[in-house]
């Protein structure tokens, strides 16, 4: 278990504030560092416990940090990093929590001002909740976080990145960032895409009738719009190519339905429901 002095959380929702109450609850670091851009949410993780102090002034709630963690939109991610390497103290280590990896990997390969160094991080955890009050301790534990070395990766910084993930209860899978944006468009952005237009298919003069099956398939529209604005324009290739092969398996449905095929229908539920059934015993929810 290696703890740090200082860790600095840039954005404190939900994956921020989990992380800065896994820290301090598990003794990882003296001082946990909140920035923001409302002191209204900072407040609040200050309130829970998940940060010992907060600022809205980037370099400034960096400037001690041994290790800083971006919680932000993807979008701003790149920018961010660079920002940070201006102001950190030397050799800080910088890792995040972004939904996709390729845009952001190729653009921070390589070395960073004052001898920072970035490597990608995607912990496969959280839903629909916003902001820290949704934060938990335990939110990482048992859930895979994947971490998106290059070859210009030096052996301990990704050692250190994945004991760090693993202090906080997570098993660390490795990946390229092209493997993961691929992966993660059919497993968890195509997800999220169904759940927005099963929303939006509802009518208002609908909404009492809606039951559980409605809600829970559609629970991960409720997610932050900004922040999935992002992910579906950073990761366009791979959702699109998610989209297209949901809609064959769609068609496929709507067909045996029109031909009122009982045969095709078994078949495609039948098969459906096995494979549900098998991922679902091998993974926990994200």
């Amino acid at each position: 278990m290696k703890s740090f002095d200082t860790v600095a959380i840039v954005g404190v929702g939900l994956i921020g504030g989990s992380i800065g109450l896994a820290l301090r609850e598990r003794g990882l670091a003296k001082n946990v560092v909140g920035i923001g851009r409302t002191q209204a949410t900072l407040r609040t993780a200050r309130r829970l416990g998940a940060v010992t102090q907060t600022t809205v002034d980037l370099p400034k709630g960096v400037k001690e940090a041994e290790l800083v963690v971006l919680c932000t939109p993807v979008g701003r991610i790149v920018e961010q990093v660079r920002q940070i390497a201006r102001h950190a103290p030397e050799g800080t280590l910088i890792t995040d929590a972004g939904s996709t990896k390729l845009s952001i990997v190729e653009a921070l390969d390589g070395p960073l001002d004052r001898g920072c160094r970035f490597l990608g991080s995607h912990p496969m955890a959280g839903g629909e909740t916003v902001g820290p009050t949704g934060a938990t301790a335990d939110l990482f534990v048992g859930k895979v976080v994947v971490m998106t070395p290059t070859p210009s990766t030096q052996a301990q910084d990704f050692d250190r990145i994945e004991q760090f993930w693993s202090d906080l209860g997570a098993v660390v899978v490795q990946m390229t960032a092209e493997q993961h944006d691929r992966a993660v468009g059919l497993t968890s952005h195509l997800p999220h895409a169904v759940a927005v237009a099963l929303a939006a298919s509802v009518p208002e003069e609908y909404f009492r009738l809606v039951g559980t099956g409605m809600r829970g398939t559609s629970r991960l529209a409720s997610g932050g719009p900004e922040i999935w604005t992002d992910i579906f324009l950073e990761n366009q290739e791979n959702v699109l190519a998610a989209m297209e092969q949901f809609g064959v398996q769609l068609t496929r449905l709507v067909a045996a339905i029109r031909r009122k095929d009982g045969a095709a229908l078994l078949e495609i539920l039948t098969e459906a429901k096995a494979r549900r059934d098998a991922f679902a015993s091998r993974s926990s929810d994200r």
